[in-house]
């Protein structure tokens, strides 16, 4: 029979438990870029495992060399991308005038003059609209710096992160075999070959993952680049590109895509006549890219996403948005990879749960 001392102390260790839980929960949130820094580390060291292994068995190195080999394997491709395209887009910027400013503000200027008559001809005076509509007093300027400012946060975020990705992915590289132990220590039964099935199986999966991703963002560029060539828009391939790595963001970076295409062709082509060749061009462009974005949505992403993680697009869909909320644009990238690790931990651990069941029939 219950008491209500018993009802009481039942009452105070659920506030307690629940006060736990969201301090342990507004603690993550405070710390999630070291979370995410974690996360890419444990992905990435498990896409280099296998060449660490190769060098250690294959080639007799030891394993501090083996590892320090494989990332400096990995920093020189990394470096050998960047000077590959870098050069490549400066030299096209500088066609673009992207890089300079004066050019920029000419093209621009120029650009709205031309728009300004094509509307004056179909009897809209912008000039007037802007006025009536007092939009000058509502735009706030310090925008373009706020934005200045964001872009070198972001960069110098990505050179932090790239730099701490890389030392603790060293020490996991390093010291997996001790890492392994601690993780059977955790558990209170022996769980050694769950642990090892685990990694293989997330090892494999993601694998498959990065070189489909790899396979549909060069399918994506190759036409990317057919569109741009096809209505003669310069820089196509420096354009294609651009918007192609941009698919890595999902859902958001397509529509950013076709955004950035549609303002390169049209400063592409800002010496042309605005009526007869700009405008349709732009709107061909565009039109183009949502084709291409409608082949990539309904036949190379379901084959990466069901194919590679065996997972339902839908179930990508949600877990996408759920951790883009959570985490930001870094999150939405990361996601599926995170989720397909989940899942396999799930499934090896508890294989008798019924919505891990449903979740990992196909794993």
């Amino acid at each position: 029979m219950m008491t209500s001392k018993t009802i009481s102390l039942g009452i105070l260790k659920s506030i307690g438990v629940l006060s736990l839980i969201i301090i342990l929960g507004y603690f993550l949130y405070q710390i999630q870029t070291v979370l995410i820094y974690l996360i890419i580390a444990i992905i990435f060291s498990m896409i280099a495992n296998p060449i660490v292994e190769f060098l250690r068995h294959r080639l007799k190195f030891s394993n501090t060399i083996a590892v320090v080999t494989t990332l400096i394997f990995f920093i020189l491709l990394l470096i050998g991308l960047i000077s590959l395209f870098v050069p490549l887009i400066t030299s096209q910027g500088n066609n673009l005038s992207l890089l300079d400013t004066k050019a920029i503000e000419t093209r621009l200027i120029s650009l709205y003059g031309q728009l300004d008559n094509y509307l004056f001809k179909h009897n809209i005076d912008i000039d007037k609209v802007i006025k009536e509509s007092d939009l000058a007093s509502k735009l706030k300027f310090n925008y373009f710096t706020d934005f200045f400012n964001s872009v070198i946060g972001t960069i110098s975020s990505f050179g932090i992160g790239l730099v701490s990705v890389f030392f603790i992915s060293f020490f996991f590289l390093k010291d997996k075999v001790n890492f392994i132990i601690g993780m059977k220590k955790i558990p209170p039964d022996n769980n050694e070959d769950k642990i090892l099935n685990s990694l293989e199986k997330i090892r494999h999966l993601l694998t498959r993952y990065f070189i489909g991703l790899l396979v549909q963002l060069t399918i994506i560029c190759i036409l990317y680049l057919i569109v741009l060539l096809i209505f003669g828009v310069e820089n196509a391939f420096v354009i294609a590109f651009l918007c192609a790595i941009l698919n890595i963001i999902p859902y958001i970076g397509p529509f950013i895509g076709s955004i950035l295409a549609g303002i390169l062709t049209m400063l592409s082509n800002i010496n042309s006549d605005f009526q007869s060749v700009t405008l349709p061009t732009t709107i061909y462009v565009t039109i183009g890219f949502f084709i291409v974005q409608l082949i990539d949505n309904n036949v190379s992403s379901p084959i990466i996403f069901s194919k590679s993680v065996n997972s339902h697009p839908l179930e990508i869909f949600l877990v996408i948005l759920i951790i883009g909320m959570l985490f930001g644009i870094t999150g939405m990238i990361i996601a599926i990879p995170l989720y397909t690790i989940l899942k396999v931990i799930g499934k090896e651990f508890f294989p008798d749960n019924k919505i891990i069941k449903v979740l990992t029939k196909n794993i």
